[in-house]
C-alpha cells in the first residue's frame, strides 16, 4: 500500500465513513474540483488542500501506511473520523492517479506524518522495554478473588429472582413492565457482573413483542439460568468451558494464544453503538490457516474505535487468541506490513453444512448468537415477506436475520446476484443470517453489505 500503484477501491474507502452522511458528503468530494495541491508520498501520506466555505482551505492529510488502519488530519471543524475531507481526499487518491501525483510532502503534512512516526517508535520502545506481569501478582490475585466473590453473589440473587419469576408465571413478567428487569441489571452491574446484566436487559425487551414472546422468554431465561450455573459450577468444568464462562460473565481476560503469523483478509468490518460506547466487529480469514477470527475494539461514545480495516485489504501479521472453547476473538500482534488490496477469497460452504457448524459451535459455547460463515453459490430470494439465500445446488436455504431485511446492504446484494450464485460471508445463528461481505461467481471485488 505504500507503493504508488496500489490504489484502494471505492468501496474500501467508503466503508471508513463513520455513518451514512459522512458518505454521502465524502462522495461529493472525491472529484478534482475543490482539491488543489494534493499529492502522495512512498511513506504512505496522502494530502490536498480542500475549498471550503471560508477564505482558507482546508488543510487534509492521511496516513494509509499505518498497520493499524489509516489515520487523519484536516484543519475542518468536524468531530467525525474521518471528516468528509479526508473521505473526499481518499477517493480521489482511489480514481485518479493524475490528481493526486507522487512529489514531497508540505510542510505542515510532514510535520504530522513526522510526529505520528515519532510516537510509534517511542511506543514500540516503551512495549519491548515493559515487565512483563503485574508488578504486584499478590494484590491482582487479591482483586480477582474479590471480585469473583461479588460475581457469585450476584449470580445466586439472579437465580432467585429468576425462580421467583418462573413461580410467579411469565405473565408476571408483561405486568411489570421493563422497571423490573432494568433493576435487575442493575443489581447485576453492582454485582460486577456485566455479562448477567446484558442478558437480563436482553430478557426486558421479549415480554409483549408478538405472538409466542412467553416462549422466547423461557428460552433465553433457561440460557440465563444455564450461565448462573456455569459460574457457580465452574470448578468442574473443562478448562475451555471455563474460560468461556468467565468471558460470558463479562470478566475480563488477556490473549494468550500463541502467535500465529498469515497473511490476514479483512471479511468484514462493522461498529454497533449504544449511548455510552462503539463497538467495533472486524472479521479475518487466514490464506494459510484458513481460521476465521474477530478483532474487537471500543470507542466512547462519539468517537470510532480503531483499527480501521477496509473490506478487501489484507495484511501480513501474527493474531493471539483469547482463552475459551471455539472462541474467535484474538488480539492483533506484530504487524509485517500495512494492509494492501488482495484478491483472496475465503473459501466456502453450502447452507447446510452452515447450520451443522452452528450447532456443533453450540456445544463448546451455549451462549452463541452466531458463528462466521461464508456461503458459497447462493442466490438471495424473497420468501413470503421475508428474505433468503438460497443454495444453488441443493434443495435448502438460510432465512435472512430480521436486521437485515432492513438495511441497504440488502439490495446491493440483490443487484450483485442478479439472479446468478454468488458467494457471501455473514454470521449465522439462531435469528438466521446477516450477510455483511459479497463476491461475484466470477472476477470481481469484494463488496461490503454493512
Amino acid at each position: 500500500m505504500t507503493q504508488q500503484g496500489v490504489r484502494w477501491t471505492a468501496d474500501q474507502v467508503l466503508a471508513l465513513a463513520p455513518d451514512a452522511a459522512s458518505r454521502k458528503a465524502g462522495c461529493k468530494l472525491g472529484a478534482a474540483g475543490p482539491w488543489s495541491e494534493a499529492g502522495s508520498s512512498d511513506e504512505g501520506t496522502v494530502w490536498g488542500l480542500c475549498k471550503g466555505s471560508g477564505s482558507k482551505p482546508y488543510q487534509t492529510v492521511v496516513d494509509i501506511a499505518d498497520a493499524a488502519g489509516p489515520a487523519y488530519k484536516c484543519s475542518c471543524p468536524s468531530r467525525k473520523f474521518p471528516c468528509k475531507h479526508a473521505l473526499g481526499l481518499l477517493l480521489l487518491w482511489a480514481a485518479d492517479d493524475a490528481a493526486v501525483p507522487p512529489g514531497q510532502a508540505p510542510e505542515w503534512a510532514e510535520e504530522w506524518a513526522a510526529g505520528r512516526r515519532r510516537r510509534a517508535e517511542k511506543k514500540a520502545g516503551e512495549v519491548s522495554g515493559a515487565p512483563s506481569g503485574s508488578a504486584d501478582p499478590e494484590a491482582a490475585r487479591r482483586r480477582a478473588e474479590r471480585r469473583a466473590e461479588r460475581v457469585t453473589s450476584g449470580a445466586v440473587e439472579l437465580e432467585q429472582r429468576l425462580a421467583d419469576l418462573l413461580r410467579g408465571g411469565l405473565a408476571t413478567a408483561e405486568q411489570s413492565g421493563y422497571g423490573l428487569w432494568e433493576e435487575t441489571a442493575a443489581r447485576m452491574v453492582d454485582a460486577q457482573a456485566q455479562g448477567l446484566a446484558g442478558r437480563v436487559r436482553e430478557l426486558g425487551a421479549i415480554p409483549s413483542t408478538g405472538a409466542g414472546w412467553p416462549v422466547r422468554l423461557l428460552e433465553e431465561c433457561a440460557l440465563l439460568h444455564l450461565l448462573g450455573q456455569g459460574w457457580l459450577r465452574r470448578g468442574r468444568l473443562p478448562d475451555g468451558l471455563a474460560a468461556t464462562v468467565r468471558s460470558r460473565m463479562g470478566l475480563p481476560a488477556s490473549a494468550d494464544g500463541p502467535p500465529l503469523r498469515d497473511r490476514w483478509l479483512v471479511l468484514a468490518q462493522y461498529d454497533t453503538t449504544d449511548p455510552r460506547l462503539t463497538t467495533r466487529r472486524i472479521w479475518l480469514h487466514g490464506a494459510d490457516s484458513h481460521r476465521t477470527v474477530l478483532l474487537l475494539s471500543y470507542g466512547a461514545a462519539g468517537r470510532a474505535p480503531e483499527p480501521a480495516l477496509p473490506v478487501g485489504l489484507a495484511l501480513e501479521a501474527e493474531v493471539s487468541a483469547y482463552p475459551g472453547s471455539g472462541q474467535p476473538r484474538v488480539a492483533l500482534g506484530e504487524q509485517f506490513a500495512p494492509p494492501a488490496p488482495a484478491a483472496i477469497r475465503p473459501p466456502g460452504m453450502t447452507t447446510s453444512q452452515a447450520a451443522a457448524r452452528y450447532g456443533d459451535a453450540l456445544r463448546d459455547d451455549p451462549w452463541l448468537e452466531s458463528v462466521p460463515v461464508t456461503l458459497d453459490r447462493v442466490v438471495p430470494a424473497p420468501d413470503g415477506d421475508s428474505w433468503q439465500l438460497a443454495d444453488a445446488d441443493e434443495d435448502a436455504a438460510l432465512p435472512l436475520t430480521p436486521a437485515a431485511r432492513s438495511r441497504p446492504g440488502l439490495w446491493r446484494l440483490v443487484a450483485l446476484s442478479g439472479g446468478a450464485p454468488v458467494r457471501v460471508f455473514g454470521e449465522y445463528g439462531h435469528q438466521g443470517f446477516t450477510p455483511l461481505t459479497a463476491w461475484p461467481e466470477g472476477p470481481g471485488d469484494a463488496v461490503a453489505l454493512c
